[in-house]
């Protein structure tokens, strides 16, 4: 619901540290994503024994990567661009690799914080359900749509049904979790249900808009 207004807001710094750091040459759009897979899982681990002050730094670190990677590859793209017709089509690995390494931190965290966190696993256990179904759901449709032609252009490279659980929300959540671990099971519960009505939502728009 958020990631719109989130990336017209952060667009201009994030691209500003991209440009930074395509000068220094080092840092590919690829090791970026695993920088940012990396720190996630160490938030997770961090999590799991309770160091939440920085289980959240680490959080926090590893979701600013991920929104590192994108301006990145922009930029690449762009001072590679060649000048002459028959150029070759940009490579789509990168943005397998980014969706692969959300979905691996998302539930590590998740995990990492049900064990953190103590008490009933259940909450924990219904909020990677709804992961689960929401991200079946948009996978299917971006799939579907880059077959059929009805593809959602927003610069990302999945085409994305928004909804009211989107990315912006859930670093909110995961980073809430890691401030207040004493209410995360309530916490877990609420963001399942509101993860739930997004995945049905999605299914329902998803499927009205390949018709």
């Amino acid at each position: 619901m958020l990631d719109a207004t989130a990336r017209r807001v952060l667009e201009r710094p994030l691209d500003a540290v991209a440009g930074g750091l395509t000068r220094v040459g080092w840092m590919t759009p690829d090791r970026m994503t695993v920088v940012g897979l990396v720190v996630g899982l160490a938030s997770a681990a961090a999590a799991a024994q309770r160091w939440w002050t920085v289980a959240l730094a680490l959080w926090l670190a590893s979701r600013l990567a991920d929104g590192l990677d994108g301006p990145l590859a922009r930029r690449l793209a762009a001072s590679r661009a060649p000048s002459g017709d028959g150029a070759r089509p940009p490579s789509q690995a990168g943005g397998f690799l980014d969706i692969s390494a959300d979905f691996v931190v998302y539930g590590t965290t998740v995990v990492g914080v049900a064990v953190g966190a103590g008490g009933s696993p259940w909450p924990f256990v219904a909020v990677l359900l709804a992961y689960y179904v929401n991200g079946s759901v948009f996978l299917a449709f971006s799939s579907v749509a880059e077959r059929t032609g009805r593809t959602i252009d927003d610069g990302r490279s999945l085409s994305f049904l928004g909804g009211l659980a989107e990315g912006t929300e859930t670093v909110a959540v995961h980073a809430l979790w890691c401030l207040v671990p004493a209410a995360a099971g309530r916490v877990a519960t609420v963001w399942a249900v509101v993860v739930g009505i997004s995945a049905a939502h999605r299914i329902w728009a998803g499927y009205r808009a390949l018709r």
